[in-house]
């Protein structure tokens, strides 16, 4: 399966973009009385499907009296470097937080995770395969750990062109022939934001039967 496959619900909904206006960010009307802040940090969520991950006992098993961990990322935060440099760096922080079904024993579960970089809402820039390491004690039931995520972005792909800019934010008055036409309806503006626009998008790394549970349960 590749990581096209696993991006497609979540990318056909959209992310939406955050944060408050600042001097030279680009305000972007969509057409719909929301109003997102256009910066060249890429917008981080998480995929559909792939925020939670559960593993079982015994191979093909799928019932709750197999459930041995599961497990899921939340508090996904991210900060972003955008003040210099011709590459912006975006770093992500998230919290795991697991369960596991029999608790005799101390124990150690490692679950793979990745972070991957799409530009345009389908393209792969980049994808990184990393880790996170849980300790359960004896007894206990519940446990967390922190993982991060890191990526960057040319800052040239993720600035729109002058004129796509210009044509965006220029000020119409009434009775311009233009004024009532929201200018990402033309197909190049569209095109032109959508080129520029990046996401970085971190999830478990789940196996064809981990994604399937996950799409049905």
């Amino acid at each position: 399966m590749t990581i096209r496959t696993r991006l497609l619900p979540a990318l056909a909904l959209g992310l939406a973009l955050a944060g408050c206006a600042r001097e030279g960010e680009l305000v972007v009307d969509q057409g719909v009385g929301i109003s997102a802040v256009r910066t060249t940090c890429p917008a981080v969520g998480i995929p559909d499907y792939t925020g939670d991950i559960t593993t079982f006992r015994a191979p093909g098993a799928i019932t709750i009296a197999d459930l041995d961990v599961t497990a899921a990322i939340t508090n996904l935060r991210s900060s972003c470097n955008e003040e210099t440099g011709d590459r912006v760096y975006t770093e992500a922080t998230f919290d795991v937080v697991a369960r596991r079904a029999d608790t005799r024993g101390s124990r150690t579960v490692t679950l793979p995770y990745f972070s991957t970089v799409v530009r345009g809402g389908s393209a792969v820039v980049t994808k990184r395969v990393g880790s996170v390491t849980l300790q359960f004690a004896d007894g206990q039931e519940r446990t967390q750990t922190r993982g991060t995520a890191g990526a960057y972005v040319d800052r040239g792909a993720a600035t729109l062109p002058a004129d796509i800019r210009e044509q965006i934010t220029r000020k119409r008055k009434a009775g311009d022939p233009d004024a009532a036409l929201d200018p990402l309806a033309d197909p190049a503006v569209r095109a032109a934001v959508q080129r520029a626009t990046f996401e970085l998008l971190i999830g478990f790394q789940l196996t064809e039967d981990q994604l399937r549970y996950n799409a049905t349960r």
